[in-house]
C-alpha cells in the first residue's frame, strides 16, 4: 500500500518503480518540501539529495551494528523577516524499508548536532532522522556573542529549544510528502545524550504534541548549576590547598570500585549500586594505599573537561589530603552557611574535572581551571569571548552558588530545561525513557533522579509513593546504567552493560504497547561481551543473590534516601 501511495505521488517518469534510485533526486525532494510551516520558507535552491546503497555502522553505543541503504538529503529554510539560513540533514530509509517514523536527533557539549553520526540510528529502524546546525554553525560557544556584551538571541534559543523543534516539524512534513504517506501515522521520536538529552528534555516542555517517544540520555539539565559545577572541584582544590596528581585520584576511584563491588551482590568490577557504596564505604580508608603511574603525554581528558600537559613517571600513596580533597568533592557544593547548592558524582566516577597539571619548571601538580566551566563564566556570565578563566583567585563556595543561580535566572527560560509539570506530554500520550550513567564523571547521576522527583511531586502531589511511581511508569520511566561513565561505556568498569536498543525498545512501547520494566542492554565489552542485560526502572534498584546468579530489582529506602537532595541555599525550588 506504501509502495502503490508513494508511485503515486512521483512523477511519471519515476512512477516505473519507486526503488531509492527512483526516489532519491533533487527533484522529487523539491516536490516534497513543505509549504505550510508557519514562519519559515524552504530554499528550493539548495536541495541535495543522493543514494548511499550497503551503509554500514559498526561499535556505536546508542544502536547497534547494521548494514542499510538510505537517500541522503540536505536542504535550508530561512524564518521569514530573519534572511538567516538553517541548514538540515535527513537520511531517509529506501522505499521498502521506510516504517511510518521520523526521528530527531540532537548534539553534545556546545553544539546542536552531532552530525550524520546519529542518524544511522534511525535508518535502520526504518525512520527518517534528521540533524539541523540551527542557523548558527551548530557551535553555540563560538556563535553566542555577537561583540563583547552581546548576545545572540537567535543562536541561543535555536540551541534551547525551537532549532530541533523546527527539525521535527519539517522534518516531519516533508517524511510524509516525501513517502505519499497521506493521513498514515507517522511515529515521531527523538533520542540524544548529554547536551543532547537537555535538547531532548527541551522538546518534551516545549513541543507536547509533536512526540510520541523521546530517549534524553544523561541530560544536561539545571544548566546555570550543572556547567557552573564543573569548576567545584577546581574550588575544592584551592580550598583545601592541595592538588592531587592525576594518579592519587585514580588510585581512589579504583579502589571505591574494589570497595564497592561486592555490595551489589555480584563480584565483577561493576559497581551496580553506588547508594550503597555512600552508606558503607568510608574514603579515608584509601589513605596510605600505593600507587603507580607511567609517564604520560599530554592529552585531551574528553568533552573540554580540561587539559593536563606531560606528566612524569610517579610512584606514592594517597595522602589524607588526597582524600580529604575527593571527599569533599563528592559532598558537593554547599555554601559558607553549609546549605546544599547543588550535587556532586557519585563515588566511582573519575575525577575529570579536577584533573591538575603538572609544572616541569616546580616538579609540582597546580590548578588546571575545567575549560566547559570556566567558559561558561567568563562567555556566559561575564559575556566576554574567552574560552576559560584565567584564574579562579577570590572564588569561594559562595562564588559558585551565585554564578550558579545568575545562569539560572539568566537563562531559565530557555536552557535550564527544568519545567516540571509534563501534564500536557503526558496527555498527548508521548512516552520518554531517559536514562543515566550511575558513574558519569560529567553530568551527576542524580540530576536525573532529581527531576524525575520533581516530576513525580508536581504532576502526582495527593497521591502516595507507591501510585505516583506507577502512575509515572505509564509514561515516564528513569534508569540508571551500572558502571557507565558520560554517555559512554567505562574501561574502568568495562563488565558493565549499556543500553543500545532504546529506540526498539521505544518503538515497542509507544506501537506495540510493550511497557519497558526493565530496560534492554548489552554487554558490549569484558567478559560477557555479546551478552544480554537489564536494568532496572528507578526507584528499584539491582541486587543480586543466591551467590550472584539470581538479579532483581528491589526497594530499598536507605539507598532511596542517598539519591534525595534539598537545595537550601536557593530561596526558590530548584527542579
Amino acid at each position: 500500500m506504501r509502495r502503490a501511495a508513494m508511485m503515486a505521488g512521483l512523477t511519471a517518469t519515476t512512477a516505473q518503480a519507486a526503488s531509492l534510485a527512483d526516489v532519491c533526486t533533487t527533484a522529487n525532494v523539491k516536490a516534497a518540501l513543505p509549504s505550510s510551516v508557519y514562519g519559515l520558507t524552504m530554499i528550493p535552491s539548495s536541495v541535495t539529495a543522493s543514494p548511499v546503497y550497503n551503509a554500514s555502522t559498526s561499535g556505536q553505543v546508542f544502536f547497534p551494528d547494521a548494514t542499510y541503504d538510505y537517500c541522503g538529503v540536505t536542504f535550508n529554510y530561512t524564518h521569514n523577516g530573519r534572511g538567516d539560513t538553517v541548514k538540515l540533514q535527513y537520511w531517509l530509509p529506501a522505499p521498502e524499508s521506510f516504517e511510518n517514523r521520523f526521528l530527531a536527533t540532537g548534539g553534545m557539549a556546545y553544539m546542536i548536532s552531532g552530525g550524520s553520526s546519529y542518524l544511522p540510528g534511525g535508518v535502520m529502524y526504518g525512520a527518517v532522522a534528521g540533524t539541523t546546525d540551527g542557523g548558527f554553525g551548530g557551535e553555540l560557544d563560538t556563535a553566542f556573542l555577537l561583540a563583547n556584551g552581546t548576545i545572540n538571541y537567535e543562536a541561543l534559543y535555536s540551541m534551547g529549544y525551537h532549532g530541533i523543534g523546527e527539525l521535527t516539524i519539517v522534518g516531519k512534513e516533508f517524511t510524509k510528502n516525501f513517502y505519499s504517506m497521506g493521513d498514515e501515522k507517522l511515529y515521531t521520536y527523538y533520542q540524544g545524550c548529554s547536551e543532547g538529552g537537555r535538547e531532548g528534555w527541551s522538546q518534551v516542555q516545549k513541543y507536547p504534541g509533536v512526540y510520541d517517544g523521546v530517549i534524553p540520555g544523561a541530560p544536561a539539565i539545571r544548566y546555570g548549576q550543572q556547567q557552573a559545577n564543573h569548576l567545584y572541584s577546581n574550588v575544592v582544590e584551592k580550598t583545601l590547598g592541595y592538588y592531587p596528581p592525576p594518579c592519587e585520584l585514580e588510585k581512589i576511584v579504583n579502589a571505591t570500585i574494589d570497595a564497592c563491588d561486592s555490595l551489589d551482590g555480584l563480584v565483577d568490577g561493576v559497581v551496580a549500586r553506588t547508594d550503597l557504596c555512600q552508606l558503607h564505604f568510608n574514603i579515608n580508608s584509601t589513605i596510605g594505599l600505593p600507587y603507580h603511574c607511567a609517564a604520560s603525554s599530554s592529552s585531551s581528558i574528553g568533552l573540554g573537561f580540561g587539559k593536563r600537559g606531560t606528566d612524569p613517571a610517579i610512584n606514592g600513596t594517597v595522602s589524607a589530603e588526597g582524600a580529604a580533597v575527593a571527599a569533599e568533592i563528592l559532598k558537593g557544593l554547599h555554601d559558607s552557611k553549609g546549605r546544599r547548592a547543588y550535587i556532586s558524582y557519585q563515588p566511582t566516577a573519575s575525577f575529570s574535572d579536577a584533573e591538575t597539571s603538572y609544572n616541569s619548571e616546580t616538579g609540582e601538580y597546580e590548578l588546571s581551571i575545567a575549560s566547559t566551566g570556566g567558559e561558561w563564566v567568563a562567555k556566559f556570565l561575564e559575556l566576554r569571548d574567552a574560552d576559560n578563566l584565567s584564574t579562579l583567585d577570590n572564588v569561594t563556595y559562595d562564588t559558585l552558588r551565585d554564578w550558579m543561580e545568575l545562569g539560572w535566572k539568566r537563562y531559565e527560560d530557555v536552557m535550564q530545561t527544568t519545567w516540571p509539570d509534563l501534564t500536557e506530554f503526558e496527555k498527548a500520550g508521548g512516552k520518554i525513557i531517559t536514562f543515566h550513567g550511575e558513574s558519569d564523571q560529567s553530568i551527576p547521576t542524580g540530576s536525573s533522579v532529581h527531576f524525575y522527583n520533581s516530576v513525580r511531586s508536581i504532576m502526582y502531589p495527593d497521591m502516595s509513593y507507591n501510585a505516583s511511581v506507577a502512575a509515572m511508569g505509564d509514561w515516564y520511566r528513569l534508569f540508571l546504567v551500572p558502571g557507565a561513565s558520560h554517555c559512554a561505556t567505562n574501561d574502568v568498569q568495562a563488565n558493565g552493560p549499556f543500553p543500545q536498543t532504546n529506540l526498539a525498545v521505544m518503538i515497542n512501547w509507544v506501537e506495540k504497547g510493550v511497557v519497558p520494566h526493565t530496560l534492554n542492554a548489552t554487554h558490549l565489552a569484558g567478559e560477557w561481551e555479546g551478552q544480554n542485560a537489564q536494568l532496572c526502572s528507578w526507584p528499584l534498584r539491582p541486587l543480586w543473590t543466591e551467590n550472584g546468579t539470581k538479579f532483581n530489582c528491589v526497594y530499598d529506602q536507605a539507598s532511596l534516601d542517598t539519591w534525595d537532595y534539598t537545595f537550601d541555599a536557593y530561596k526558590v525550588p530548584l527542579y
